[in-house]
């Protein structure tokens, strides 16, 4: 491993993390189709990337450990923090917007509404 340089391997761990990050959430709870798991794991894949680093930064902050672990292991913890919140976030907008639901409350609070006058 002495042949790989230092920004190769924080690379190497910040796609590991965000790969890890994304099966764990796939896994987690299942996704309904192939179209989702394939959108949740890409989206998982891509935000553990480019945010890896700074979710890495801002966890060893909160946890006061920025000295006793290495900036591989914290961009590996980071990218598979953002990866898995992504997945989070993505699952929530996906089911609110299946079948129109988001819509559906806002007529059912529209209609709530104009009954109170």
């Amino acid at each position: 491993m002495s042949d790989l340089s230092n920004a190769t391997l924080l690379w190497m761990a910040k796609v590991t993390g965000a790969v890890a990050g994304s099966a764990v959430s796939l896994a987690y709870i299942l996704p309904h189709g192939r179209r989702e798991a394939a959108t949740r794991f890409a989206v998982g894949v891509v935000c553990g990337l480019v945010f890896g680093g700074t979710a890495g930064l801002k966890i060893t902050a909160e946890l006061g450990i920025e000295d006793v672990i290495g900036p591989n292991e914290m961009m590996l913890m980071g990218s598979a923090a953002a990866s898995l919140c992504a997945w989070w976030v993505l699952g929530v907008v996906m089911r609110a917007f299946e079948e129109n639901r988001i819509l559906a409350l806002l007529r059912k609070r529209k209609g709530e509404n104009a009954d109170d006058r």
